[in-house]
């Protein structure tokens, strides 16, 4: 019996792979709202960032072409576990919860959330979030791990309110029109939401720090593993290092 029930297993492996091979193409979905990860390059209108170039080396890597949609962030997981899109990839950390729909790739990236604030703001440390007597309203990208950090440490512990929104520029928008206190999201994109906004600044105390890694549904395992495969070749040569120094160059290089 164990017998039988091995080469079952195998031939469905191999069926998932042929068809695999006839569609020569994988969907990655993604949230395009979330530089340098993932965003819509003004000059060509496609998404690009290092997840994208990342999902193509490796897509390259494996021979098939690589396909990316742009949906909401919490549409990601569900789309994945449905079967809708092949993988994910968009800054997304490995969660309790989501490993109960989805498995997860080895890590490819490590993300730091951060908390925005105005300049003037009374909020100068992330431990003021949790001062005795805290009330403020905190925003996120709904769906995303500042969102489930904050519900958990601010909103269920009664020292604050939790305001959360489609878009991290959504959240950003908010504060700066005085709507909330502070957005908590992933320290590259608060860069960026910072020059681009005046005013504004990121606390010195990181919230926390997060791995990122690619989400695959629970009986895709084949590509899974010719992901991880992939992955672990092109960390060794170099790629993928020098995707992610193209975006968030390291101290030394920023020195140069």
């Amino acid at each position: 019996m164990k017998k039988l029930m091995s080469v079952l297993l195998v031939l469905s492996m191999l069926v998932m792979g042929a068809a695999m091979a006839e569609s020569g193409t994988l969907t990655m979905a993604t949230n395009a709202a979330f530089p340098p990860y993932e965003f819509y390059d003004d000059e060509t209108g496609e998404v690009t960032g290092i997840d994208v170039e990342i999902a193509q080396a490796i897509c390259d890597k494996l021979g098939y072409e690589l396909e990316v949609v742009d949906a909401d962030f919490d549409s990601l997981v569900p789309g994945v576990q449905s079967g809708k899109y092949d993988f994910s990839m968009a800054g997304m950390t490995v969660t309790e919860d989501r490993l109960q729909s989805v498995n997860f790739s080895d890590t490819y990236a490590t993300g730091v959330q951060v908390v925005i604030v105005p300049e003037d703001s009374a909020i100068t440390s992330v431990d003021d979030l949790f001062a005795e007597g805290a009330d403020n309203a905190v925003g996120v990208q709904q769906g995303t791990t500042g969102d489930i950090y904050a519900t958990g440490d601010i909103e269920e512990a009664g020292l604050g309110s939790v305001e959360r929104f489609k878009t991290g520029t959504d959240a950003v928008l908010a504060l700066t029109t005085g709507k909330i206190d502070c957005v908590i999201i992933d320290n590259e994109p608060a860069k960026n939401f910072v020059a681009a906004n005046e005013g504004l600044k990121i606390l010195e105390t990181e919230y926390i720090v997060e791995e990122y890694a690619a989400c695959f549904a629970k009986e895709n395992t084949e590509l899974l593993e010719a992901f991880n495969g992939a992955l672990a070749e092109l960390t060794e040569d170099g790629t993928i290092p020098a995707i992610i120094e193209k975006y968030i160059p390291s101290e030394e290089a920023a020195a140069e």
